[in-house]
């Protein structure tokens, strides 16, 4: 047994420090495992964390508010975030921005620009002529993009989250409106980048909505689609969504609820934000009414007048929600004239009354676009703050002709939620239950390219192709391939927005730049040149929209294949053996493997536009890369023979697949040459010829239509603008802390000098000298403390604490001393008793030697003496003096102390009975019959007079045994039967020298 255990020992330690390394490694990953989400809504904001024992919860802000208003307050030493920002929006208009989200991804000559300076008059925006957008210009010296501004508020609600969860967090998913196109997406993920943040996924909060709706009723989603219509009405604009909920079998976990958007209505400018500024407009005309002729100015020219009016309009329109009428007022609302007027709501629904006939638009938009009818919509759910207005449930009431709307969803905090959820799922740290989500595209997005063909003998002229990438309400994400058969030489091709039909003339006009990129090919003369003997494939354009919905070009190949001969040699078996691992783990060195690594590729050639058919033998390929079959709808190209299906969904063409004509079937039935099919022997030894593909990266150039993004070097320098704008804040608010710790102690010290424990302790000279120092202290911060650096102030509470060192510490110490010599009293009590136990334990069931008792004893002793010694001591001194008695001191012997004691305990609890001695001179007693010779020796324990004997029955006169009595410890070969028979034996006494 002993030679298992060593043999067992080694595996065992080294179990025990494989554990150790890997707890180590989760401690050390545990930092960073949070994940959060920001629903980035026009005017206020709602972050959501997820991390180990918090899953999914929403962020509080400094004001223990579960919503932060997006509003930044830019000063020149100085900003302001959320509601503090929106305190300083009254004192410093000019400097406070909001709703800058409107301005992202736009262009100067964009009607939101020309809105925005409408609404708000008091922000100075100037141009900036190399991407021809449009920045805040604070002061000549500060000067803001709408991306860094966008940056500095994601920056602010990274660090709410990290305070929130105690960690550092970069991983993020960020929420934004459905309708943004490729510029204003990309406007937020630089902005990120220069936050510092990794996102996850931009996820369109129609879709982050969906999914907490789903998430949370996942039980009641089964095989049957469920149509769910959200109406998302927020401040600044409403998207209405069709959702099909429902159960899809997948590869990976089985039957799962999957959400899949159907169709998609919105209005960029319908919502709560237009209410309110229809509201302050007739509240500032109410005041000019109020003060006619008086010969004042228009309230309208006073920025922080208007700035009061649409706080007031903002709270009126809340409290109009509810009421029918209210009553406004503002004091000094300008020149120190106080402001007061009646509203109602019937007054306030007039102001609104062509925004309310707007309400029912987005819905008809998601019914077209979905295909569908209101009888196929079981349910219409709620979202957004601006759904609060009964004329806006009256209208859409009206409109999907329901008996009822549901509000059966957290209206302002679901998007939050649902993007929190995806974040976890991205994350590699967390494990949530699967949830299929397939957003859809708004914007159909095509590619066009001009080329030169010849209609008749010696007649060229230009031919316009379009070929649809991504249609509209496709699903996201995805990757597909388009492929160019009929260039040879370097060429030109456009991507661009498919048929905006559906947006009106003046959603065209917001919506920028129809036209995305130009692509423009280098090295496709080359390639052919390369490969003169080889037949083309055509150039593939390789394009993926990420989950992000935004599109890139990942690389452009041209493509060539050729027919070569194998040796008809037999294969080495080491060969086949890393052939076949190659193709199993989609590995080789040949470039056939590179271009049909993916398995899930399938091919899509799209019928030509309208009004430009393609020739014969001409084809504009495309091929998704998505598991979901795709039609096959254009013409095949006549030179090239089609084989049959390949169970991947890719075209089953020689030239596409590369597998060798023999080893296809023959379609036509037809034999060998001869007509006779050649024999199995024949058949292993040729070796027919296959297919080689060749692949050559083409350069890309990439000239954006839509909006320049910006350079590495000006993201770079964004991002260490915004970095330097933190640090100062942190600088700031370390400089406020060490001047608020400087002045609380001096306040907090001149009180303590007046209380009765602390002028025990002290003299009148020393608390005269305290109270000196700590009034020029006061003085100076008064005087000098503004310009007062952090390490100035530092060193100025340094200096008063030492001064008030000692006296402090004779008050804590006092504080302390009944405490610890009362436990200290107790530890030495039960410690005494618990060595005069010790001793009395009889010698044969002494556990503890000698020396150890001693020691104890000698702890014990040494523990009192000190004890009355320094109490003697500390007697003999006054209170203002140094105590010899510490707090300190005492806990060091009581650790003493118990460490003793700990020992003897701990010995007692695992030490095992000590075996006792066989009997020698006590008289046996007879075997049973059925014994051997030898019998058996049974050990009574004290107390036991008789010795047992085998009878049939047992005594009439018995004595009852002692309560301490111990179990029988029986030994020799008849232990079991004589245990079995012990009830019937008769019981003798034993003498003391038997035990």
């Amino acid at each position: 047994m002993t030679v298992t255990v060593r043999r067992q020992r080694p595996r065992r330690l080294a179990c025990w420090a494989l554990m150790a390394v890997l707890l180590a490694d989760l401690l050390a990953l545990s930092d960073m495992l949070a994940v959060m989400s920001v629903d980035l809504g026009s005017e206020s904001m709602k972050v959501a964390i997820v991390k180990p024992g918090v899953p999914m919860e929403i962020v509080l802000n400094k004001e223990s508010r579960r919503k932060t208003p997006v509003i930044v307050t830019l000063k020149e030493n100085e900003r302001f975030f959320g509601d503090s920002a929106a305190s300083m929006a009254i004192k410093s208009p000019k400097a406070t921005l909001r709703y800058f989200q409107h301005l992202l991804g736009k262009q100067e000559d964009n009607p939101h620009v020309a809105l925005y300076r409408a609404r708000f008059p008091e922000h100075e925006l100037g141009f900036d002529p190399q991407r021809q957008t449009v920045y805040f210009q604070i002061s000549p010296q500060l000067q803001f993009s709408p991306e860094e501004v966008l940056g500095m508020v994601l920056n602010y609600s990274r660090s709410l989250a990290e305070d929130f969860a105690e960690q550092p967090i970069k991983d993020a998913v960020i929420t934004v409106p459905a309708f943004f196109n490729q510029a204003e997406r990309r406007a937020v993920l630089q902005a990120a980048r220069m936050a510092g943040l990794k996102v996850l996924q931009l996820i369109n909060d129609n879709t982050a909505t969906a999914l907490s709706y789903g998430v949370f009723r996942r039980k009641d989603i089964n095989t049957t689609a469920q149509n769910i219509m959200f109406y998302d009405m927020g401040s600044g604009s409403t998207v209405c969504t069709i959702v099909t909920y429902q159960t899809v079998k997948t590869k990976e976990a089985g039957m799962q609820p999957q959400l899949q958007i159907r169709g998609v209505g919105f209005d960029r400018t319908l919502g709560g934000l237009e209410m309110e500024l229809r509201l302050r407009e007739h509240l500032a005309g109410l005041f000019n009414e109020q003060r006619k002729g008086q010969r004042v100015k228009d309230v309208r020219e006073n920025p922080r007048a208007m700035a009061k009016l649409l706080r007031e309009a903002n709270r009126l329109k809340t409290v109009l929600s509810a009421n029918a009428d209210h009553m406004a007022q503002i004091e000094g609302l300008m020149d120190d004239v106080d402001f007061k007027a009646k509203v109602t709501r019937v007054e306030f629904e007039e102001l609104c009354a062509d925004l309310f006939e707007r309400v029912p638009r987005p819905v008809q938009q998601a019914l077209q676009s979905a295909e569908m009818n209101l009888d196929e919509i079981e349910q219409v759910i709620l979202v957004g703050g601006a759904t609060r207005v009964p004329k806006v449930q009256e209208a859409l009431l009206k409109a999907v002709g329901k008996e009822e709307l549901g509000k059966n969803i957290n209206a302002d905090e679901a998007a939050a939620m649902g993007a929190v959820y995806q974040a976890a799922a991205l994350s590699k740290a967390f494990k949530v239950k699967p949830f299929v989500v397939r957003d859809a595209v708004i914007y159909p997005i095509l590619v066009e390219f001009t080329r030169e063909v010849e209609e008749e003998p010696g007649v060229h002229s230009l031919k316009h192709n379009k070929r649809v990438l991504f249609s509209r309400m496709g699903p996201y994400p995805q990757r597909k391939v388009i492929t160019f058969n009929r260039y040879s030489h370097d060429f030109n091709f456009h991507v661009n927005y498919g048929d905006l039909g559906f947006l009106g003339p003046k959603d065209l006009r917001v919506f920028g730049s129809q036209n995305l990129t130009m692509v423009k090919l280098k090295g496709v003369g080359e390639s052919f040149k390369k490969y003169p003997d080889y037949e083309s494939k055509g150039i593939k354009a390789h394009f993926n929209l990420d989950e992000s919905g935004v599109l890139s070009l990942d690389r452009v190949e041209s493509v060539f294949e050729t027919l070569v001969e194998d040796s008809p040699e037999e294969e080495s078996t080491l060969t086949k053996l890393g052939n076949t691992i190659s193709s199993l783990f989609g590995g080789g060195t040949t470039p056939d493997t590179k271009e049909n690594g993916t398995d899930t590729i399938q091919e899509e050639e799209e019928n030509p536009a309208e009004g430009s058919k393609d020739e014969p033998g001409e084809q504009v390929e495309l091929k998704e890369e998505t598991e979901a079959p795709v039609e096959d709808t254009s013409q095949p190209s006549p030179p090239e023979p089609k084989g049959d299906a390949a169970p991947d969904g890719e075209k089953a063409t020689d030239k596409e697949n590369g597998k060798s004509e023999a080893q296809k079937p023959n379609e036509k039935g037809e034999a060998g040459s001869e007509g006779v099919p050649p024999a199995p022997e024949e058949e292993k030894k040729q070796k027919p010829a296959r297919k080689q593909r060749m692949i050559e990266e083409v350069g890309v150039e990439l000239v954006v239509l839509d909006l320049p993004d910006l350079s590495e070097d000006e993201l770079a320098q964004s991002a260490q603008k915004l970095q330097d704008l933190t640090v100062r804040d942190l600088e700031k608010q370390e400089r406020e802390k060490a001047a608020n710790s400087l002045e609380a102690f001096i306040f907090e010290t001149q009180d303590k000098l007046y209380q009765p424990e602390y002028q025990e302790v002290s003299t009148e000279e020393q608390r005269e000298e305290i109270s000196g120092r700590l009034s020029t202290a006061s003085t100076w911060l008064e005087d000098e403390g503004f310009g007062a650096t952090t390490v100035m102030l530092k060193e100025k509470l340094a200096e008063l604490r030492k001064l008030c060192q000692g006296l402090f510490f004779r008050v804590e110490e006092r504080k302390k001393w009944p405490e610890r010599l009362s436990a200290l009293d107790s530890l030495l009590n039960h410690s005494s008793m618990f060595l005069k136990g010790a001793r009395l334990i009889p010698e044969m069931d002494q556990i503890f030697t000698e020396v150890e008792m001693t020691t104890l004893e000698k702890v014990i002793n040494e523990t009192w003496a000190w004890k009355n010694a320094t109490m003697a001591e500390q007697a003999k001194l006054s209170a203002t003096e140094k105590p010899v008695l510490l707090s300190k001191d005492i806990e060091a012997k009581m650790m003493a102390l118990d460490r003793e004691v700990q020992y003897l305990l701990n010995k007692a609890k695992f030490t095992k009975p000590r075996p006792r001695p066989k009997d020698k001179n006590g008289t046996r007693a007879e075997p049973p019959l059925n014994a051997s010779e030898q019998g058996e020796k049974v050990i009574r324990p004290p107390g036991h007079t008789e010795d047992a004997k085998p009878t049939s029955e047992p005594e009439k006169e018995t004595r009852s045994e002692p309560a301490d009595t111990e179990p029988l410890e029986l030994e020799g070969p008849g232990a079991e039967s004589e245990q079995k028979e012990q009830p019937t034996e008769q019981k003798r006494t034993l003498k003391n020298d038997e035990l």
